[in-house]
C-alpha cells in the first residue's frame, strides 16, 4: 500500500453533515460535510485522549470529538477545547487533514504529504458529460483480496476465456498487442477474434471481428481502466478506483460508461452484466494464494502473457524507491499500541504533531 495517491473514500451520496467512519491503507479516517456542503477527510483519532471523531457530531464547520468535546476545523486545526479556561488551543492540537476532490459521484482524498504542485491529479474521465455517452452511478464491491491482486487481474487479458466464458469466449491475439507508457502507468490494447458465441444479454451489440479490441491500463497503484471496443464506434469503458482497506480486503468503486445501448431502460441490464462479470473475478481473487503479491517476481512463473503485470510491478518498485510504500509488517505489529496517521501536506508546513506517521518501508 502506498501514500501520495488519490483514493476513493466513499460515495458523494452517502456523505452528509454526519461524521462517516472510513477505513483505508490499514488506518481509520473520518469524513464529513461542513455548513457549506464542502467535504473534508481527516484522521479519525483525536489527539487528546484517542477519541474517535467519527463517533462525534458536526457543529457548524467543526467536527466534535464525543469524548471531551474538542472541535476540529476541516483543516484539522483544533478550534475549541471546552476545558481550556484561557487562551487558544495549543499548536499541537491538530489532526491530519487531506486534500479532497468530489468527482464522478465519489469523494477522493489525497492520502499523502506531497505539495499540490507535485501531486498526480485525480484521473480524468473524458466521457463524463460528453455527448453520446451514458454513465452509471458508482457501484461498490467489497472483495476479500489484496488490491494489487485485483488490479493485476484487470490487466490480464488471458484469463477472459476461462473466467468470463459467459461473455462469448473472447480470445486475444498477442500479435496485435500494443503498449503505451502514460503518466503514472501503462496502457495496453489487443485485438480479438470474433466472439465464439453471442451472449444473449448483449444481442444489441454487433462486434466486427476486424475491429473488436479491448485493453486496460493502470493509473497509479489503485486505478484501473478497461476499454472494450466492439466496433470502431461502439465501446464500453469501466473505471475502477480501488481502496485497499487492509492487506486482505479491498473496496472497489466502479464507474461504467457506454456509447451504445443508450436507452435509460437498459441501465439495469447493463449493470447486471457488469455485476456478473465482477463476481466471476471475485470468485478467483478471493481464492488466490498467497493473499498478497510476492515481494519478488521469481516467486511466480511469469510468462510473456504477463507483460502488463510486470510493468505494473515495475512501477510499484519505483514508488517504493520514492519512500511511499507503507511498512505493513510494522503497522500490523504495532496495531493497538500506536495511533498512526498518513502524513498530510500540513506536516511539511508545521512540525510538532502528536500522532506518529504511518511507518514507511526503508529503501
Amino acid at each position: 500500500m502506498y501514500i501520495n495517491f488519490w483514493y476513493p473514500m466513499c460515495t458523494a451520496e452517502e456523505l452528509t453533515d454526519k461524521p462517516l467512519r472510513l477505513e483505508g491503507l490499514g488506518l481509520q479516517f473520518v469524513a464529513f460535510r461542513d455548513s457549506s456542503g464542502t467535504a473534508h477527510v481527516l484522521s479519525d483519532t483525536c489527539v487528546h485522549r484517542g477519541g474517535s471523531l467519527s463517533k462525534g457530531w458536526v457543529e457548524g464547520d467543526h467536527i466534535v470529538c464525543p469524548y471531551h468535546g474538542w472541535q476540529y476545523e476541516g483543516s484539522g486545526r483544533c478550534a475549541k477545547i471546552p476545558s481550556l479556561q484561557k487562551g487558544s488551543p495549543p499548536g499541537r492540537a491538530k489532526v491530519d487533514s487531506y486534500p479532497v476532490e468530489e468527482r464522478y459521484g465519489i469523494i477522493f482524498a489525497f492520502l499523502g504529504d506531497l505539495p499540490e504542485s507535485e501531486r498526480p491529479p485525480v484521473y480524468d474521465i473524458p466521457e463524463i458529460g460528453a455527448e453520446g455517452w451514458r454513465a452509471s452511478k458508482p457501484s461498490l464491491f467489497d472483495v476479500n483480496c489484496y488490491y494489487e491482486r485485483s488490479v493485476e487481474n484487470g490487466l490480464d487479458p488471458y484469463h477472459n476465456e476461462f473466467v468470463h466464458a459467459s461473455q462469448g469466449l473472447p480470445v486475444p491475439n498477442p500479435a496485435t498487442a500494443v503498449y503505451e507508457e502514460i503518466p503514472y502507468g501503462t496502457k495496453f490494447m489487443v485485438g480479438y477474434g470474433e466472439l465464439q458465441q453471442k451472449p444473449a444479454e448483449t444481442e444489441e451489440l454487433r462486434s466486427n471481428p476486424d475491429e473488436l479490441r479491448a485493453g486496460s491500463w493502470y493509473y497509479g497503484p489503485n486505478a484501473l481502466i478497461t476499454d472494450i471496443q466492439f466496433t470502431a464506434t461502439t465501446s464500453f469503458i469501466q473505471y475502477a478506483f480501488e481502496m485497499p482497506l487492509s492487506e486482505s480486503s479491498t473496496r472497489i468503486y466502479l464507474v461504467n460508461l457506454r456509447n451504445c445501448m443508450l436507452d435509460p431502460e437498459l441501465d439495469e441490464k447493463v449493470a447486471e452484466i457488469n455485476r456478473r462479470v465482477a463476481l466471476e473475478d471475485v470468485a478467483i481473487l478471493e481464492n488466490l494464494w498467497p493473499l498478497r503479491t510476492p515481494d519478488t517476481n521469481n516467486k511466480e512463473l511469469l510468462t510473456e502473457g504477463d507483460e502488463m503485470v510486470l510493468r505494473y510491478r515495475k512501477h510499484l518498485k519505483e514508488w517504493d524507491a520514492q519512500g511511499w510504500r507503507i511498512d505493513t509488517r510494522q503497522l500490523r505489529q504495532n496495531t493497538g499500541d500506536i495511533a498512526y496517521a498518513v502524513p498530510c501536506p500540513g506536516r511539511r508546513q508545521s512540525k510538532n504533531w502528536v500522532l506518529d506517521t504511518v511507518p514507511l518501508a526503508a529503501n
